[in-house]
């Protein structure tokens, strides 16, 4: 079987050992390398070929938020994932609008970890529920932000406005399936479309953008 290779990236050498233990007990996942800042993650990039990395924003030189932009840059990049103690909700979300599929939260335990990985690993995007409510937030709070975010989805139709919406909720293709009575490769060409349409490079920016326009289902009381 093959194996998720992921590279960590944190300058608390602790930290580094403690991820790579959890991650080296997964008989489905090896770590192939380490960095201690944001140039040594994109040498390791190169030089790995990872699917998955663990970014930690705060580092000295170059830091997390520079290295997930350079990561996304490359030819085939691999999946990048923010570590985060949330407490730095602006470069959250800058990490994730420049391309990364989402952040787990430092604390998160050994088996959520390894199950928020394998997900993204897939494809799709990864929230932590404790702090996604504090970076929507923080991303809507600034009235030219939510003003650019409702101009984005203005031409959309209502069942492009539909598919959105859900994916913002944190659907999965097979969940909004079920919700809009659709099938779910129709669903998946719905979601394809919306990222060509809406200039999103993947399920996190769109939802992000969702919610920064104000897109919820009408039983959300937020």
């Amino acid at each position: 079987m093959s194996r998720l290779r992921v590279v960590i990236v944190d300058d608390e050498p602790l930290v580094c050992r403690h991820l790579g233990t959890i991650l080296s007990a997964a008989p489905d996942v090896v770590v192939v390398g380490t960095a201690a800042d944001g140039a040594e993650a994109v040498e390791a990039v190169v030089r790995e070929r990872p699917d998955l990395v663990l970014m930690d924003l705060r580092m000295p030189g170059v830091d997390g938020l520079a290295a997930t932009e350079r990561i996304r840059a490359l030819v085939d990049p691999p999946v990048v994932l923010v570590l985060t103690t949330f407490d730095a909700d602006g470069h959250v979300i800058r990490a994730l609008r420049a391309g990364a599929a989402g952040y787990l939260v430092k604390s998160t335990p050994p088996g959520e970890l390894l199950d928020l990985i394998r997900v993204a690993a897939r494809g799709h995007a990864v929230l932590s529920p404790v702090a996604r409510d504090g970076l929507v937030a923080a991303s809507a709070t600034a009235h030219e932000e939510r003003e650019a975010a409702r101009a984005r989805v203005t031409d959309l139709t209502d069942r492009e406005r539909d598919v959105l919406t859900a994916v913002g909720d944190g659907l999965s293709n097979a969940e909004i399936a079920g919700r809009l009575s659709l099938s779910e490769a129709t669903v998946k060409g719905y979601v394809s479309h919306l990222f060509d349409k809406l200039g999103c490079a993947n399920r996190t920016q769109a939802g992000l953008l969702a919610q920064s326009a104000g897109l919820r289902t009408a039983d959300d009381p937020r």
